[in-house]
């Protein structure tokens, strides 16, 4: 027993520091600022299905898909670094002038809808890369070759049911401190998802070329 205490310890806080829940959380709340509960709680779930999706299957079929597409993690960094950054700058340069534009057009209820409706936040970015990225992928194939699949699959889960409960409760704490702390938070938490981006991009660049 104190064996499997320990090896799920191993295997848990890696994979807990990979996903970094104090560092994304300030940006799932700056993502869906304009979210209503209901559809907040909706997006939270299939983000996380989505991750547990990509956690399982680079589990278990992780090497194997990487050998098929002749692609690594650095290759994995770099374009989930390109794509966070394009989310970033998209949302800190245009995303006050977009929402004018609107308003002078259609009511307020009218512009949050549009706003939410062709954002496909649940996949990417939440999912991937921010919840289970290159990082979280480096860590379930370590532990995997660590302590087994079965230790690895319990932390993932038991990851996954921490991501749940603290980006449940989390929105709801923000909300006391005013709307104005909201939107300060979703452009600071933009502004952070720019410089996670560069340093995935980074991270990726250096490893390519120290393989090189």
């Amino acid at each position: 027993m104190p064996d499997v205490i320990g090896d799920l310890l191993a295997a848990f806080l890696p994979l807990f520091v990979a996903i970094n829940i104090p560092g994304i959380l300030p940006l799932y709340i700056g993502m869906t600022e304009t979210f209503t509960p209901d559809e907040r709680r909706q997006l939270l779930i299939r983000a996380l299905f989505a991750a547990l999706v990509l956690a399982v299957l680079m589990l278990f079929a992780g090497q194997v898909i990487f050998d098929t597409l002749g692609i690594t993690l650095n290759d994995l960094r770099v374009g989930g670094g390109i794509i966070l950054l394009v989310i970033a700058v998209t949302d800190l340069a245009f995303g006050d002038i977009k929402n004018r534009r609107a308003g002078k057009k259609e009511d307020r209820k009218t512009v949050e809808a549009a706003v939410r409706e062709p954002v496909d936040l649940p996949i990417v970015p939440l999912g991937i890369p921010l919840i289970i990225g290159p990082g979280a992928i480096t860590t379930i194939l370590v532990t995997d070759g660590q302590v087994g699949w079965v230790v690895t699959l319990l932390s993932i889960a038991l990851n996954m049911l921490l991501v749940f409960v603290v980006f449940t409760f989390g929105p709801s704490l923000m909300r006391l401190f005013g709307p104005g702390t909201s939107k300060a938070v979703a452009k600071v938490a933009s502004l952070f998802l720019a410089a996670i981006s560069v340093a995935m991009i980074r991270a990726g660049i250096l490893g390519m070329v120290g393989a090189a």
